[in-house]
Formats: C-alpha cells, sequence, structure tokens
C-alpha cells in the first residue's frame, strides 16, 4: 500500500493534528468516548475523528465504532467535513457526517475553538449477529457535544433564563442566579449566542454494509430485494421477500432496471460514451496481461492497445462485447447481443439521476471489478481489498494511471463518467451542459430473446 499513499491514492484528504492543544483536546474526547489515550505528539484524522496512526497504536482500528455499528466520532475543526471516511461499515455514514457539520457548521465553528466535540451516530442496533439485524436499523441520530458538556449546559442554562423571565420573584431567588451566573461562566451568554446543535435523524432505506461479505440492502424502491456479494442470505432468515447473490446476475439485473436504478452508458447524456466503454477495455487488457505475467510498468495507453491488437483471441468476453458496443456508437455497426448473462453486462451500466447513484454505482463497481477507475471512485474498500492481492506489476500501471488521469481532476472525472452533478468523493462536481445526446436500441433486460429486439438489451 505504500505506492498508493506516497501517490495520494490512500489516507489522502485527512487532517493533521500536530499541535499540543489539539492533541489534548482529541485525548480528552477520545477518554470521554472509549477510556483510552494516545501517545502520540502528531497523526492524521478523518471526518469521523479516526486516525490510521492511532488505531495501529492501540491496535485497534474499530476502536470509534465498536462491532462496526453505531459509530462515534470526534471533530477539532469543521474542515474535517472535506476528509474522507476511512474504514466504513456503511454507505451512509459519511454523508451524515458530512450533513451534520455542515448544518452546524457555525456552532461547530465556536465550539471546536476551544474543546473537541464529541458524539455518535446512534441507531437501535448494538451488534450484528445476523442479516436480519440490519432491517432493525431504521434511522440514524446524531448525538454530539464538547467533553465539557457545553451544549448541555447551555440547554441547562436557558431553560433557566425561561424560569428566571417567568417567575416573579425569581430576583429574590439566590440559588437559581448562583447557578446561572456558574453555567454562563462555562456557555457564555446564550441569549446573544444561542450554544445548540440541530437535532438531525436520517432515515435508512437503501444501503451498503461491509458486514457479512458486503450487502447491499434497499428498501426504499418499488421492488426491494438485498442483494450480498458474500454467502447468500437464506430469504428465510430476513424479512424481505428477495434475497439474491452476486451470481444471481439476471435476476439483479432485473431488479435494477424494473425500480429505474440504472441507464445504459451509450443512452447517458453529457459524456463521451466510446471513451469510457475504451477505458473499460484498456482495464481488461491490464487484467488479462496480469494473469498472462506480462510486465506493464511504465505501459501507456497506446502500448495497451497494441498488446490487444497482438493478443485479440486471448482476451476475455467482456472485452469483445465492449468492442462491439463501441463499434455500434461509433460507427453505427451492428447491434451486439448483450443479455444480463453476458460477463460484460454491468460494464456498460451506470446509476441513472436518482438520490440513491452514488450507492447503485458502488454496486456496479462491485459487479464490475475489472474497471479499476470506477472501483476506485465508488468503492475504495473493495479497492484496497483486491488491490493487495494484485501482481506488482499491474499495482504499478493501476496507481500510475489513478495518479496520471484522476488525481489532476478529481471532479471532471467523476462528472465525465456519471454524470448528474454527483459529488462522490471530497469534491464538489462542477455543473457542465449535455455535451452529446445519444440514443439507441435500449430495452428491457433478459436473456429471452424475443422476435423483434430493438437493441442489445431487448425489445
Amino acid at each position: 500500500m505504500k505506492r498508493l499513499i506516497e501517490k495520494g491514492l490512500m489516507f489522502g484528504g485527512l487532517i493533521e493534528v500536530a499541535s499540543p492543544a489539539l492533541v489534548e483536546r482529541y485525548n480528552r474526547a477520545l477518554e470521554h468516548l472509549t477510556g483510552k489515550r494516545t501517545a502520540l505528539d502528531d497523526f492524521h484524522i478523518d471526518i469521523s475523528g479516526y486516525s490510521p496512526e492511532v488505531g495501529d497504536e492501540l491496535g485497534d482500528h474499530l476502536y470509534l465504532n465498536h462491532a462496526g455499528v453505531n459509530r462515534q466520532f470526534i471533530l477539532l475543526t469543521t474542515e474535517q467535513k472535506r476528509a474522507p471516511l476511512l474504514n466504513a461499515k456503511f454507505s451512509t455514514s459519511r454523508g451524515i457526517l458530512r450533513q451534520f457539520i455542515e448544518t452546524n457548521e457555525a456552532q461547530l465553528f465556536a465550539l471546536t475553538a476551544r474543546d473537541a466535540v464529541a458524539g455518535e451516530l446512534v441507531n437501535s442496533v448494538f451488534a450484528m449477529e445476523s442479516p436480519a439485524r440490519l432491517f432493525d436499523i431504521q434511522r440514524v441520530v446524531v448525538e454530539a457535544d464538547t467533553t465539557k458538556g457545553t451544549v448541555r449546559q447551555a440547554e441547562k442554562l436557558a431553560e433557566l433564563v425561561n424560569r428566571f423571565k417567568r417567575e416573579e420573584d425569581a430576583w429574590f431567588d439566590d440559588v437559581l442566579i448562583a447557578e446561572m451566573i456558574g453555567l454562563a461562566q462555562e456557555t457564555g451568554d446564550v441569549t446573544r449566542n444561542p450554544v445548540r446543535l440541530e437535532q438531525m435523524e436520517f432515515q435508512q432505506e437503501n444501503f451498503w454494509t461491509a458486514h457479512f461479505g458486503g450487502v447491499y440492502l434497499f428498501r426504499g424502491v418499488k421492488h426491494p430485494a438485498l442483494i450480498s456479494m458474500g454467502e447468500r442470505i437464506d430469504p428465510g432468515t430476513i424479512p424481505i421477500e428477495v434475497s439474491l447473490a452476486a451470481q444471481d446476475r439476471s435476476q439483479i439485473a432485473r431488479f435494477l432496471q424494473a425500480n429505474d436504478l440504472v441507464e445504459p452508458i451509450v443512452k447517458a447524456r453529457g459524456v463521451d460514451a466510446a471513451a469510457i466503454l475504451r477505458q473499460k477495455m484498456d482495464f481488461i487488457v491490464v487484467d488479462a496481461a496480469q494473469e498472462a505475467g506480462v510486465d506493464l510498468r511504465g505501459a501507456t495507453r497506446a502500448d495497451i492497445r497494441a498488446l490487444a491488437r497482438k493478443n485479440t483471441r486471448r482476451l476475455p468476453q467482456e472485452y469483445h462485447t465492449l468492442n462491439a458496443l463501441v463499434n455500434w456508437a461509433e460507427n453505427r455497426g451492428r447491434w451486439p447481443e448483450i443479455d444480463s448473462d453476458n460477463p460484460a453486462y454491468f460494464y456498460t451500466l451506470r446509476a441513472s439521476d436518482h438520490a440513491d447513484r452514488d450507492l447503485v454505482n458502488q454496486l456496479l463497481a462491485d459487479l464490475a471489478p475489472k474497471d479499476v477507475r470506477q472501483l476506485f471512485i465508488c468503492h475504495k474498500e473493495l479497492f484496497y481489498r483486491l488491490y493487495a492481492g494484485w501482481s506488482e506489476t499491474k499495482k504499478s500501471y493501476v496507481a500510475d494511471f489513478l495518479e496520471r488521469e484522476y488525481l489532476v481532476d478529481k471532479a471532471g472525472a467523476r462528472h465525465a463518467l456519471f454524470g448528474h452533478d454527483a459529488p462522490l468523493d471530497d469534491d464538489r462536481a462542477v455543473p457542465q451542459e449535455d455535451l452529446i445526446a445519444r440514443v439507441g436500441p435500449w430495452g428491457a433486460v433478459g436473456a429471452a430473446k424475443p422476435a423483434k429486439r430493438s437493441g442489445p438489451w431487448g425489445g
């Protein structure tokens, strides 16, 4: 992983904690939440305050995420909103933390000027004993306060102030006045500068979790389903009718189409579909070259395509299917027969424009892992896990490619690939005018061949 760290492809965007004051505030919050402290003088934290260096020191990388549920967080600065979330166990956690920080930014800025803010993403589940427990997660509530309880004290002071204004004899209540003065010394003037964090809760309808080998749960769609990337989950053990596994490609394809969650890349507006498909073809060549033991270090895009021309017959079906699709898109060649049993099928799709597009693009990355660029952007946890098992030559090529062609313009690359102005990382995508409007023979999913086809996906 050293290569990825050096190129800024791993642990990038973390917040440095180096001043003694910030380290002490972090320790107060850490002790408040976990009873532990760090002896480190400097380290880096993500949006939740998790530090890989502190995790190494404590021998526990879930020290703020016990059992992988109810993630705790430590805020030292509102700038953490731009940082990634490491070791994510739920796809919704980073978005919740970022929205909480942005909604309460002014208050958090004032609070973190003097103390750390510690909190938790609370749901009703404290352990994941079985997949059925996922269905008990209905909402997440954000609870937060400083280590000194400033917010709680401010709420109490506000109540006392209201009582003082209401009661006729309050001016003669020395105990009440003394208590108000004592709290005000801690919180300041709450009448002029209210110290209050917006109470926020988030409904959890559709999400991914790393538990049970990776599970996607879609409840808030017309046709609900659970999709497992690990072992198949027995539908008799969970309160949902449809339980799919990664190998159920046709059923997953029908689920995505029935809920209008995806669109063919070549039909998408505002993208250069042929260029995207050609890049996917290059990644498939790289994967095949790794299997053949070909050294790709320093290889250019021209080298990869020359390698493909020389070894066309040895390349997998995904390559030839995408090549036929490119030929159709660019030259109006023959319509390629692409059904959901085709190994290239999920490489030809992207999420359509809806609230869960990031989640669907992550699912597509899971189903089409040879597209290492989409894998890195949409599913970093899986990218890092697969990267560890690649050959040195593939590691070198992929790291160089991502540094050269993704890091230089992350927002632009994401917009070009996924459109919809969808921020998937720490940068906002930049709105652009549609570049092209492609139409094509797209229709229903399935392997069945109707008498009259209107395109690769059926009639």
